[in-house]
């Protein structure tokens, strides 16, 4: 399948809540990702909150929702109004998922935006990017890198050593190979979805390294309405994401994600 086939979606790949990202050194909004959503109710309940992204699980996850029950979703989450009056853009999340996985998602329910939390090489990512019409992030362990300053390579076969844990280039390193092939990169604890926080101390060095590669910085893991704002005054990420920090008993808590977006976007 082309990109042609898809060119309603290649028109919403190019807009969007772009304007929540900090672009040419002026600073905006800090974007806000909810990810992890299962049901109809809790979109609603969103109406009105200035939420950016909102994120579907497939991969293997107590989260995870169906191709058929993505559509579903992402039909309502399109009726609701939220940033700046405009539905969110849809993020699904996936783990090495194959290329027909990924057209099902596109095809059934025009998804936005493809987050990829497996082993998915840069090659990967482009082809994705190209062939469906969608925004790519790629999702990373934050701590995986070396030290900054460390031994890297720049080019992509230092990415693939890096996923099949032959060496440890730095940020700059594993980045490099993703200019061009993905929109934005998450910085995550391990595989993500854990509920922990990583060192947040790594992440100047991931910043300079997006930076210079064209690449915006998402932020992830173990993020709550109570440390949130803590992590954008310190270090000032493109953006940032939470699912277990705005639940309660492993349920979405509408209060704590009207919280959570308060302090995200809070002068």
């Amino acid at each position: 399948m082309t990109r042609d086939a898809f060119p309603a979606d290649v028109s919403r790949a190019k807009t969007g809540p772009t304007d929540a990202f900090r672009a040419n050194g002026v600073a905006s909004p800090v974007a806000v990702k909810i990810c992890g959503i299962r049901d109809q109710q809790t979109l609603r309940k969103m109406a009105g909150l200035p939420v950016d992204y909102v994120g579907f699980v497939f991969a293997p996850s107590r989260r995870r929702v169906t191709a058929e029950e993505f559509a579903a979703l992402a039909d309502c989450a399109r009726s609701v109004p939220m940033a700046g009056g405009r539905p969110p853009r849809t993020v699904g999340v996936f783990v090495n998922p194959s290329m027909e996985e990924l057209e099902l998602a596109v095809r059934l329910s025009r998804l936005d935006v493809v987050q990829l939390h497996g082993t998915e090489t840069p090659d990967f990512c482009r082809e994705a990017a190209s062939r469906f019409g969608v925004a790519v992030w790629r999702a990373l362990n934050a701590e995986e890198a070396a030290p900054a300053g460390g031994e890297g390579q720049t080019d992509e076969s230092t990415a693939e050593s890096r996923m099949t844990g032959a060496g440890r280039p730095g940020p700059d390193g594993i980045l490099a190979a993703y200019r061009g092939a993905a929109e934005a990169v998450l910085l995550d604890t391990g595989g993500g979805g854990t509920g922990r926080t990583f060192s947040w101390d790594v992440i100047p060095a991931w910043k300079e390294a997006a930076r210079r590669h064209g690449l915006k910085l998402f932020v992830a893991g173990g993020l709550t309405p109570d440390n949130v704002r803590a992590l954008i005054d310190a270090y000032g990420p493109d953006g940032v994401d939470v699912s277990s920090g705005v639940e309660t008993d492993g349920r979405k808590d509408i209060g704590k994600i009207a919280a959570f977006v308060e302090r995200v976007k809070q002068e």
